[in-house]
């Protein structure tokens, strides 16, 4: 499948990754809500397709509300889906290179869009990066966070561009960093440049001279932090 393939393909590989990433999670509140902000939909947005009360969705969202079943979960789903396709299917379309090559993209690395820009410097603070260069007066409009290991080992050549995703202007956050020397030797070999990167697993001190030279030369903030992956991705869900 082509990414101008068959919607109707698109929705249902996607609707089929959406229910079993929800359903699975330890917290389907917030993969819920993780998921409504990838597709940049409000609670009212939400709420108005499905006849229902925008406190339903929140409840859900935050745990007070028992977590849904199945078949509201599909409801949802639907929902979102539905009036992405109203929109132009623009979400829908950026996760179909994702699950057109057998899911291996999706293993490496994880987008996620805004659907307002967001201070860099609130992100960072977000999840307790530290800055190591450049400057963090600027805005992103979504992030997209890689696994470094895997992407060494597995992306394809073609593959690198997709982190991206709809905009430059995001912040990628490469996990499992040794030096960072890599994945910024990566950036400065790419045509596209982001708003930020930021390395995962390592002090602002242990970044390799020759990333932190990289991100000076092409004028891409740097940042550095020691949080988990796993904390990471906590914090950001929180937003």
């Amino acid at each position: 499948m082509s990414a101008g393939g068959d919607i109707s393909d698109i929705r249902g590989l996607l609707a089929e990754k959406m229910a079993g990433e929800i359903t699975l999670s330890h917290n389907p509140g917030e993969t819920l809500k993780k998921w409504r902000r990838n597709f940049g939909i409000t609670q009212t947005e939400l709420s108005n397709h499905l006849g229902i009360s925008p406190s339903v969705i929140s409840d859900y969202e935050s745990g007070r509300r028992r977590s849904p079943g199945i078949l509201i979960v599909s409801k949802i789903i639907d929902a979102l889906l539905t009036i992405d396709e109203f929109r132009g299917s623009g979400t829908a379309r950026t996760y179909c290179s994702m699950l057109s090559d057998g899911g291996s993209f999706g293993r490496i690395c994880f987008v996620c869009e805004y659907q307002q820009p967001v201070s860099l410097s609130k992100f960072v603070d977000q999840i307790g990066a530290c800055i190591v260069c450049g400057d963090v007066d600027v805005t992103i409009y979504g992030y997209s966070i890689i696994d470094s290991m895997k992407a060494i080992f597995e992306f394809l050549p073609d593959q690198f561009h997709r982190i991206y995703g709809r905009s430059t202007a995001r912040a990628l956050i490469f996990t499992g960093v040794s030096t960072g020397r890599s994945p910024m030797v990566a950036v400065r070999v790419s045509q596209l440049k982001p708003g930020a990167v930021i390395l995962q697993g390592i002090e602002p001190s242990e970044v390799d001279g020759v990333a932190r030279k990289i991100a000076e030369l092409e004028r891409i903030p740097l940042f550095a932090t020691n949080i988990s992956a796993e904390d990471l991705v906590n914090n950001l869900n929180q937003r």
